[in-house]
């Protein structure tokens, strides 16, 4: 099952167990078994330390192909349903490192929180293995049923178990179920589990929050623009905090990333963590879930206010809250969002193998997802608002040698229909002729663009274009003194991973010569003014 090359990588991590673990396979005589067998066999012999029990026919209420993680005679917490490979083989193998004793690398107050919830919480997972979201959830999951008894967890490929799929619905992922209950859908990470399970962790975390003293240079956003300024202000010795919805921002739902400068090739989730690793080697205080919902000077410098109730103050504050997908606002889209309304094709489109889904948007990213689904799906329609694409050229060739993609232009969509549990269909106006047709399928990506996440900052005196772009000038600075922006929620062009980065960087340089300039003696400050 494994390669040889993936087999010494594994067993190299595998010598880092210091306990014993207990690998128990209920299988059946499908093809999926006997692959799953293959992979655990594999493991089996890489390890003395792991045992492998097969059980064929028994446990007849246990989902087959599935296998449970335990130390010997414990009870099993960790489950995986389905060949556990792609994107989710690394959570496997941080499962099997943490149930045989290697400690994780989450803080020590999390785990704490962890050891004490209250059970029990049966969770289930379903997950595709071209998801880039999926493992922060399973992997999350998992690590919560190494730490705590009163957790289980089953991490179920929705692939390989489609019947459960369609009766529960579930079209997208990951799709989470905490006792039976539908619990949460998307990326989430350990810290956005427990703020859903232990419901007083929010309130705390504010308190906690709210004792802060003010910071020189304080960062509203974690993703690369984000990122960059943290680190700049950080090297420059003065105090800097983050503070963030989610640390990575963006970069977490993008899949492959191609144009990353010196790095030939890597993935979003891969690179957010790797940018979360950069800024902890200095000493940056973190602070994840908070989303921002106001700004606004006070005696003490820049005051923010997030929804946890959570107070920040910065004496400079660069604003880096980046942009979202934008939607289509029409009738039936939020109805229907994760019921054939997706946004993320590498992640949902396994869910509609098979079947009709149209994508909306024209641009690089709709003929990409078009030409991923169309090797999936049935059929797919691409409808484009305009009269021609504007993907490059390549894609639009490589779209149109496609047999099962109909593209249509100058299409303006307005209504996704539905039998009130799921899509069944869209209606789109033909600009051209004012003709409106309704098309039947069982899914619509949106792929329209980006919307910046700035209306926070209304009646902030921070000024926002015509499109909610923060306007910042040359060195990163809004309207308001003392504030700084960077990152795709400004006005600087071309919305790129590096652009953002530099425009982090300068931010973050810019808010340095402020301070310096705001506690520098007045005659210096007219000195230098003489001189310039």
């Amino acid at each position: 099952m494994l390669d040889a090359n993936l087999k010494a990588q594994l067993k190299t991590y595998l010598e880092r167990v210091s306990q014993p673990i207990e690998i128990v396979a209920s299988l059946d005589d499908t093809p999926k078994s006997q692959e799953t067998l293959g992979l655990l066999q594999d493991i089996d012999g890489l390890s003395d330390r792991i045992t492998l029990v097969v059980r064929r026919g028994e446990d007849a209420d246990v989902r087959k192909p599935s296998f449970s993680i335990s130390q010997p005679g414990g009870v099993p917490g960790i489950r995986f349903a389905g060949l556990p490979m792609g994107h989710e083989f690394t959570s496997l193998v941080l499962a099997l490192l943490q149930v045989g004793g290697h400690p994780s690398k989450a803080a020590q107050e999390v785990i704490e929180q962890v050891r004490n919830l209250q059970g029990p919480l049966h969770f289930e997972t379903y997950f595709s293995l071209s998801c880039q979201n999926c493992p922060d959830v399973v992997q999350a999951l998992n690590l919560m049923a190494v730490l705590n008894p009163n957790v289980r967890h089953v991490a179920i490929d929705g692939g390989v178990f489609p019947k459960e799929v369609e009766q529960r619905q579930v079209m997208s992922v990951p799709t989470v179920y905490l006792n039976g209950e539908p619990f949460a859908q998307g990326r989430m990470g350990l810290e956005e589990i427990l703020g859903k399970v232990d419901t007083g962790a929010a309130a705390r975390g504010a308190e906690k929050l709210n004792a802060q003293a003010p910071f020189d240079v304080l960062v509203v956003g974690g993703g690369p623009a984000g990122a960059a300024a943290a680190i700049y202000a950080a090297r420059k010795g003065i105090r800097t905090g983050v503070a963030a919805e989610r640390f990575g921002g963006q970069v977490l739902d993008t899949l492959g990333i191609e144009n990353f400068i010196s790095v030939k090739e890597t993935e979003g989730p891969k690179l957010a963590a790797a940018l979360e690793e950069h800024v902890k080697a200095y000493d940056v205080d973190i602070m994840n879930l908070q989303r921002a919902e106001s700004l606004r000077r006070t005696a003490q410098g820049v005051e923010v206010q997030f929804a946890s109730g959570a107070r920040l103050t910065g004496k400079t504050v660069v604003i880096a809250t980046g942009a979202r997908w934008r939607e289509m606002n029409v009738p039936g889209e939020a109805e229907y969002r994760n019921k054939g309304v997706a946004y993320c094709p590498h992640c949902d489109g396994p869910l509609f193998k098979g079947k009709r889904v149209a994508v909306v948007g024209g641009g690089n990213s709709g003929v990409e997802a078009a030409i991923d689904l169309a090797g999936l799906v049935a059929h797919v329609t691409l409808l484009e608002f305009g009269a021609e694409l504007r993907a490059d050229a390549v894609l639009q060739r490589k779209l149109r040698s496609l047999a099962n993609v109909e593209v249509i232009t100058q299409a303006q969509t307005t209504e996704v229909t539905g039998d009130g549990t799921k899509v069944n269909g869209l209606v789109y106006t033909d600009r051209a002729t004012g003709a409106s047709h309704r098309v039947a399928l069982e899914g619509v990506f949106v792929q329209i663009g980006l919307v910046p996440n700035s209306s926070w900052l209304k009646d902030s005196g921070v000024e926002l274009s015509k499109f909610g772009e923060i306007v910042v000038n040359a060195r990163g600075e809004t309207t308001l003194p003392g504030v700084f922006a960077a990152g795709d929620v400004t006005t600087t062009p071309y919305k790129q991973i590096i652009i953002a980065m530099g425009e982090g960087s300068k931010a973050a340089l810019s808010a340095f010569d402020h301070l310096i300039r705001e506690t520098a003696p007045a005659d210096a400050v007219a000195a230098e003014a003489v001189t310039a």
